[in-house]
């Protein structure tokens, strides 16, 4: 029997499994894809994330973000990372980084489907493989989530997201958030000659026509190369009962979402990994559960008030106004999703 089992081999689950190896942990990560998938997201790492990276020996390419901007066509407002800059990062670059580092430290990936999990209280079994605790890193619609009865009841807002690369040199080492009646707009450099567009959304979302409904942003990238395919995702708001169940324990997306629009899910899915692997280092599964709702409640408060404000047709037109007039409380709220 093993120590752990990382369910999933996405950026969050392969963290966790680096953080093992380094803990001296036996781990196996299980995967249902063959290779690595891009996915729908905003591709900017905040500082501390990097930070993360970094101190794993894990430094993927990419282009400096200095901060971020809010824009909606009358207002503007800036804010700078105070320690130090993130790093837009094509999703699969990271992945080919994060898979480097997993195998130069010795961890076994396997795929497979998993339909079997058993769950008792010595032990986890899944794919065939018997551990001592389970990670499930597995995303935002996670099936071990489900499994372990840790979904609650959704009520909110159902929102969507889609994103696309163009061929354009970035004109900025910001992320700029652009601010529309309907959408959000993140564009995010990845790379000397090309920028990621997300757009943030109701269904139904279309990414031409949300970047049409703001004109300084469509002027920029008139003419511009579509690089990459589109890919989309959500609805993002998965609601849980807990992070852990037994000798399960959720990470990243898997372990409960709000929303995308403050772009820091792979920051606090990093540490959210670490936390995990510590709890299961010292056999307290509950540690992880106090850690988790500890170093996420700053992001939680602040991700709940800026999605009420973005639900609000009147608050949300006065949300990059607000931002201008105040750059002292908006340039404390991107320290704390910059971490």
């Amino acid at each position: 029997m093993i120590d752990l089992v990382v369910v999933g081999g996405g950026p969050v689950g392969l963290v966790a499994a680096v953080h093992a190896r380094l803990a001296g942990l036996e781990v196996v990560v299980v995967e249902a894809h063959p290779q690595r998938r891009d996915k729908a997201c905003g591709e900017g790492l905040m500082p501390a994330a990097l930070r993360h990276l970094q101190r794993l020996g894990i430094d993927p390419p990419g282009a400096e973000i200095r901060g971020i901007r809010y824009v909606d066509g009358r207002h503007d407002a800036t804010a700078a990372f105070d320690h130090g800059p993130g790093r837009g990062v094509r999703r699969t670059a990271l992945s080919d980084a994060l898979e480097a580092r997993a195998g130069a430290l010795g961890v076994q990936r396997i795929q497979a489907l998993v339909d079997d999990l058993q769950v008792d209280s010595r032990r986890v079994v899944v794919a065939g493989i018997a551990a001592r605790y389970l990670i499930a890193a597995d995303g935002l619609h996670s099936p071990i989530r489900t499994r372990v009865g840790l979904d609650a009841p959704r009520r909110g807002p159902r929102r969507y997201g889609v994103r696309q690369h163009l061929g354009v040199a970035p004109w900025s080492d910001l992320v700029e958030v652009h601010w529309t009646p309907s959408t959000e707009l993140y564009v995010t450099p990845v790379g000397p000659d090309q920028v990621g567009v997300a757009a943030l959304g109701a269904r139904p979302l279309d990414l031409r026509r949300a970047v049409a409904g703001a004109p300084v942003l469509a002027e920029r990238l008139e003419g511009a190369p579509v690089v990459s395919g589109l890919l989309g995702a959500g609805p993002f708001l998965q609601p849980t009962r807990g992070r852990v169940a037994g000798r399960v324990l959720l990470v990243g997306d898997a372990a409960g979402y709000i929303d995308a629009l403050t772009g820091e899910g792979l920051r606090l899915g990093f540490e959210g990994a670490r936390a995990a692997v510590h709890a299961v280092r010292s056999d307290d599964p509950a540690r992880y559960e106090r850690e988790w709702s500890s170093m996420t409640r700053s992001s939680r408060w602040l991700t709940r008030g800026l999605l009420s404000a973005a639900s609000s047709p009147r608050l949300r037109a006065q949300i990059v106004a607000r931002a201008e007039r105040h750059p002292g409380v908006f340039a404390r709220a991107v320290q704390v999703l910059g971490g």
